[in-house]
């Protein structure tokens, strides 16, 4: 086999339609346009237009409501704190967010820190978050720790 003997195989490629080029091509004239009008004139978009009628995207209600104001928390585990306790990659008498970003336990602060109970604490621990839920308050109290919620 040679360079000038490689070809492509039946059917890999298909010549693109020329269009203009007489009745007899099928794509002649109006070149599969259809006659006049605005879709028939080159650069025209209106996607979503329909006519002057009211679009459906229009028509359609809006639903629901984001709220401004709303606040997002990083998450934190009860189950998470205790591993970094006990790989040694945190302190239980001081958590702040400082120290649990050092720690990589989290990656940003975001609008605060929430404290979820996922898990179970064993080390009496004292820490410092934005808010946290009502389990897992009373687990850190459970475990003989003081938790410290500011707002």
């Amino acid at each position: 086999m040679k360079l000038n003997e490689l070809r492509d195989n039946e059917g890999a490629t298909k010549n693109r339609i020329r269009v203009g080029r007489g009745i007899g091509s099928g794509k002649g004239k109006t070149c599969g346009r259809g006659q006049k009008g605005q879709k028939y004139r080159s650069g025209v978009s209106i996607h979503g237009f329909e006519g002057g009628q009211m679009p459906v995207y229009r028509r359609l209600p809006k639903r629901g409501f984001k709220n401004p104001f709303a606040k997002t928390f990083a998450v934190v585990n009860l189950d998470t704190i205790q591993k970094a306790i006990d790989a040694g990659k945190l302190s239980a008498d001081d958590i702040t967010k400082e120290s649990l970003l050092k720690s990589n336990i989290i990656s940003k602060e975001l609008d605060g820190i929430r404290l979820l109970a996922r898990g179970a604490l064993t080390a009496a621990i004292s820490i410092t978050v934005d808010s946290a839920s009502k389990k897992a308050v009373e687990a850190v109290e459970n475990a003989g720790g003081k938790i410290t919620i500011k707002g």
